[in-house]
């Protein structure tokens, strides 16, 4: 699965770079190459900045990318989900990890800002 997940990014990349696809960060196509990017990557814990705390919201699970919606799984439930359309994504300096923002389908379509900590590193 995480092949085949690679080889889609890597192949979406080349098309990229080629025709000029996903250059714009406010674009669908750029949001929808970067949440397949992410798609099937394993999570160690998940936080959400709640009164100038990171309280942890969730250990273990991983993010799905269901049609439009992205999804983040994380202690044997559904934390976050949220129109690809919509969806904000940053990686960490670090690379162990990427801070995600949109309205949350979950808690009736509030913002919300969740920071997701990968099991492994991406480059």
């Amino acid at each position: 699965m995480y092949a085949e997940s690679f080889l889609l990014a890597s192949v979406m990349s080349i098309f990229g770079k080629i025709f000029g696809v996903g250059k714009n960060p406010a674009s669908y196509s750029y949001r929808l190459q970067k949440a397949k990017e992410l798609h099937a990557q394993a999570i160690k814990y998940v936080t959400e900045r709640r009164n100038d705390n990171d309280d942890v919201i969730g250990r273990g699970g991983s993010i799905a990318l269901h049609g439009d919606t992205f999804i983040v799984d994380s202690s044997g439930e559904r934390v976050f989900a949220c129109n690809v359309a919509n969806l904000e994504l940053a990686r960490l300096m670090s690379g162990d990890g990427v801070v995600v923002k949109g309205p949350d389908e979950l808690s009736g379509g509030r913002v919300r800002t969740i920071t997701v900590h990968f099991v492994n590193y991406i480059k």
